[in-house]
Formats: structure tokens, sequence, C-alpha cells
């Protein structure tokens, strides 16, 4: 490819919105350029990395039996009714009419799809199990798009189908995916990846895994234990908190004014947030009367995925208003809210002198016992963990790390299968609903996780697996007719050989070339000039490295052998 006919530019300042070295880096590298929020055209370098991803993942998922297909991206409501998805997903799924009236979907994910064209195709037990995958476009409706491809909405996926007899037989195909996916990254030329336990989410599922990429940009965050093999993502992460104290107090109405936060309390009674028991108050979305109360400890926080299992339901910050509760002045004794679901988490088990509020403006308790003043029937797991809280496993402190997910894999049992009626038939002749496991990997983002973890200050520094070019042929001196000559024999003895090698043809200076190189992370740079040419040798720059090889011409090819490989 010469550089001259390149689609693309490459530019010195970033986008004003772009924090992410990956945004950073592949936008003013002429990788990518956004068309709106969270929309991006992949420009030929990006185009070819993606090709090779793709490339990488599908060795991967063939070597697992995968068979791929490719499902449609718009599909009829009746196949999202089947499941329940089309009322359950809320506005991140895009829903329109054709021109006839009908409600059609865009794909958001493809769970119902791939039991669509398993059902009455699939009629026997011994034709189980089977992986069926597609490498597809996806189309999410994200309200915050951030990070340029990190999150994003649209994008392409790799999404996987597995279903199965058995759970036994389920769990071990499981572990297959599991193993494939981390030789996936490893070749994608990703080492800071781990898997960590997750949330089903709207696939649904008792058991997900998540693969990280641990990067401070990342919005994902992740408990890990350093002494362990334990993981999770917050939404999922137990602890083990240090008991409170268990001292009793003596219970008494108190003046505490203006003060509603837990700051505001805490320096009015000269108290500290762990000595302070918070309400935190939802809706149900869609069952507006209902009202669900959350307390816990002042230092810590709702987990909302958590406390939405318990409800059953999503959940948002409820608005006070005509509710009976006094915003900042909530308070778990003697409680008294027609109809609300009140949920008490682990953290207040055994506070036994806290302040909470007096249900009344301007007034807090203090000395509260929860177990003489309050006595909840039971404690529940709703606040997230922090730092410095105990592995449930080993008994470690755990560590707080920031994430990118870059793939995820889920065991659905018969979620869809059963909804939709697919069954299939046993031995016996009896019939049943297969079981099912789901896999995915976004393209894009791991194009971004990649860019995030090979890059510095110069610019990006693309593994030679993905690279988009293995060779930047850098002529310097273009205006030197020697120059020129050597440069583009070189270049067609090099593609003449299946190098890919990208040619900077451009008539421009050293200082600009040899930057761009940098920028756009080209593995290995071939410098000609009439240095090199009065030597008789080429110089070969390593991006990753810095290392300077020089190398007479007859060498070359058997040095470039040495140098890509992967």
């Amino acid at each position: 490819m010469r550089m001259s006919k390149l689609l693309g530019e490459r530019f010195k300042n970033p986008p004003a919105d772009a924090t992410a070295k990956s945004h950073i880096f592949l936008s003013r590298a002429g990788y990518i350029k956004q068309v709106g929020g969270g929309i991006f055209t992949l420009l030929p370098p990006a185009e070819r990395i993606s090709k090779k991803i793709q490339a990488i993942i599908r060795e991967e998922m063939d070597a697992v039996g995968g068979q791929e297909c490719l499902f449609p991206v718009v599909m009829p409501r009746e196949l999202w009714d089947m499941s329940g998805r089309y009322s359950s997903i809320g506005q991140e799924m895009m829903r329109f009419k054709d021109r006839g009236g009908h409600d059609l979907v865009i794909g958001m994910t493809h769970e119902e799809a791939s039991v669509h064209a398993a059902m009455d195709t699939i009629k026997s037990y011994d034709q189980l199990p089977f992986m069926i995958y597609q490498i597809q476009t996806k189309v999410r409706d994200e309200a915050r798009p951030r990070a340029g491809l990190i999150r994003v909405r649209e994008f392409l996926m790799k999404d996987a189908y597995s279903f199965h007899e058995t759970q036994e037989d389920l769990e071990e195909y499981y572990k297959k995916l599991y193993d494939a996916y981390f030789k996936i990254y490893r070749r994608m030329g990703l080492k800071k990846v781990i898997a960590v336990h997750s949330d089903g989410g709207m696939m649904g599922g008792k058991v997900a895994d998540e693969f990280q990429l641990l990067t401070e940009i990342g919005e994902d965050t992740i408990i890990i234990c350093p002494d362990c093999d334990t993981a999770s993502n917050i939404d999922v992460a137990t602890s083990v908190m240090d008991e409170n104290d268990h001292i009793f107090g003596v219970k008494q109405e108190v003046f505490t004014g203006e003060a509603k936060s837990i700051d505001e309390v805490c320096s009015n009674l000269n108290k500290k947030p762990s000595q302070v028991c918070k309400a935190v108050c939802y809706a149900v979305i869609g069952d507006e009367k209902r009202v669900v109360i959350a307390f816990l400890r002042g230092d810590k926080e709702v987990n909302e995925a958590k406390l939405k299992l318990l409800v059953g339901g999503d959940i948002a910050i409820k608005n006070l208003e005509d509710s009976g509760l006094v915003k900042g002045n909530i308070g778990c004794v003697d409680l008294s809210v027609e109809g609300a679901e009140i949920y008490f988490d682990k953290s207040l088990e055994g506070l036994e002198s806290f302040v909470t509020g007096a249900n009344k403006e301007g007034f807090h308790y203090q000395g509260v016992s929860i177990s003489r003043d309050v006595k909840p029937e039971k404690f529940v797991d709703i606040s997230k963990v922090s730092e410095g809280e105990r592995c449930p496993k080993c008994g470690a402190k755990l560590l707080v790390k920031k994430g990118i997910e870059i793939g995820n894999i889920f065991q659905l049992g018969t979620k869809y299968t059963k909804s939709m009626g697919m069954q299939v038939h046993d031995k016996d002749g009896n019939l049943f609903n297969p079981i099912m496991g789901c896999y995915g990997i976004g393209i894009g983002r791991n194009i971004a996780a990649i860019a995030e973890e090979n890059s510095d200050e110069k610019g990006l520094v693309w593994p030679m697996s993905v690279a988009p070019w293995h060779i930047y042929l850098c002529p310097l001196r273009m205006d030197d007719e020697k120059v020129r000559e050597a440069a583009e024999k070189l270049y067609k003895k090099l593609v003449a050989e299946n190098f890919e090698v990208l040619y900077d043809d451009r008539n421009a200076s050293a200082g600009l070339k040899l930057t761009d190189s940098e920028l756009m992370g080209i593995p290995v740079r071939i410098v000609i000039s009439p240095k090199t040419l009065e030597n008789g040798t080429l110089e070969i720059t390593i991006r990753a490295t810095g290392e300077k090889i020089f190398v007479s011409e007859q060498n070359l090819s058997k040095k470039l052998d040495e140098l890509i490989v992967y």
C-alpha cells in the first residue's frame, strides 16, 4: 500500500473529547473517523486489523467445533416476544416499524435468532452438542458512548451459541471456550487479561465470566484477590468485612438541622461514616407503586446489580415528592411506608451504636442498636465491595482495579429454548429443552484494548499478529532520484515476496515520515536514504524496542523472516 493513496490523515492534536490512549492514537494516526456519537468508520488500517482479529477468532472457534453462520441484523418483533425480551429490554434496543407498520428490532444480540435457526432442525439428542457462531454488526443505543471504540452504538461482534443435552456437557464445553478465549487474546498480543465472575445481565443465566483487560481507563470495576484466583466484577463480588464493634449505645433523638448528607451528619455529630446508617430509595421501573428502600452503612455504596436481582426488576432512584419520606432524614427505626420493600445490607449486622434518620425534618437518632431497635428479619448483600475488605475464599485483603471488558461467556440454561419452545428427543423418545451457552467478543473494542496496552508516548505499537502492515518502508529524500529508484525497486521486491508493506512514497520531510511511522505503530521500519545507499545497507528499526539493525539488501528478506514471527 502506498501512503500517497491511503485513505485517512494523521493529526498532531487529538479529538477534543478523547481521554483514552486508544481513542487519541487511533484518531490521530488515521485508523478511525467519527461519524456521530458512538459511531465510527474503520479506515483501511483499522479494517486490516479487524480482519486479522476475525481470522484469529475464526481459527479458534473452528478448532472447538464451531460452525459459522450469519444471522440477520433486523428481526421481527415476534421472535423477541417469544423470549419476552422485546418488553424486558429497555431503550438500548432500537425498535422501528417497516412501511407496513410491522414492528421490527435491530439486533443487539442474537440468542433468539440462534434458537430460531436450530428449531425444527435439531430434533434428536444425538445431534447435540453443537455450536454455531457469527461475526456480525450489532446496534445498541448506548446512553453514554465513550472512549472511542470502547463503548459505541454500532459494533462488530463475534457471538457464539452452544446447545447441550445436559448441564455437565455444557460445563465441559464452557471450559473449552474459556481456554479458547485466553488463546485468542494471547494471539492478539494482549498480556494483562484476566477472567472474572460476572452478572448475567440481560443475557440471563446463573454462571457468567468476563474477560477483562486491566487498565486505568477501564469503565468496569474489578475486585481481585492478590493471594488466590478469586476475581469478580464488582456487580457480583462478595467479601468478608471486619466485624462491627458490638458496643451498645443509648438511643436518643438529636437535632441536626439542615444536615442531610452523610458528610454533613458526620460533621454535625462528630461521627465516622461507618457509624451512620444511610437510606437509598428506589422505584421499580414499570411498577411505580413499588418503593424499595435500601439501608446500609454510611461508608458503603448500594450495588444496584445485586439489588435488582432481589427486587426482580430494573430500578431507578425514586423521586421522594408525595412519598411521605423526608429526604436526608430517612431512618430504619419505626419507619412506616405503605407497600415499601425494605432491605438491610450485611454491613449493618452487629452495628449496635449508630446514627440514622428520625423520619422527620431536622432530626436524627444516635445510639441506635440494630439488634435492639430495628431487629431486621435478615441481612442481605446489596453493597459494593471496598478495597481492603477480605477475600471470602482465603481471607486476604482485596484489591480494586479497573478493566475493559473484551469478551464474555454465559451459561444460559434453558431460558431461551424453553420460552421459545425448542424441544429435542432424548434417547428414550422424551422431549427436553436443550441447555445453552453463549460466548461473545467485540472486534472494535478489542482493537481499542490492544491499542491501550500497546502504545507509548509516540503512538501505537501494534503486535505483529494484528498489525495492519508488518513493514513501514520509509525512504528519506524522495527528491533524490537514487533514493526514489531504490525504494520503488525494494517495494516491488517485498510485495512479490508476500511481505505486508506500507510504502511511504510521499515527498515529505524526514521528520514527518519518521513521526508518522511511530504514530501508526507499524512493527518494522526500513529506512532508505542517501546515507544508507552510500553505505550499502538498509536501516531497520523495531518499533517496540527502538532497536536498530543494519543489513544489506541481499540479507534483508532473511532478516525480515526472522523478525516477522507471531
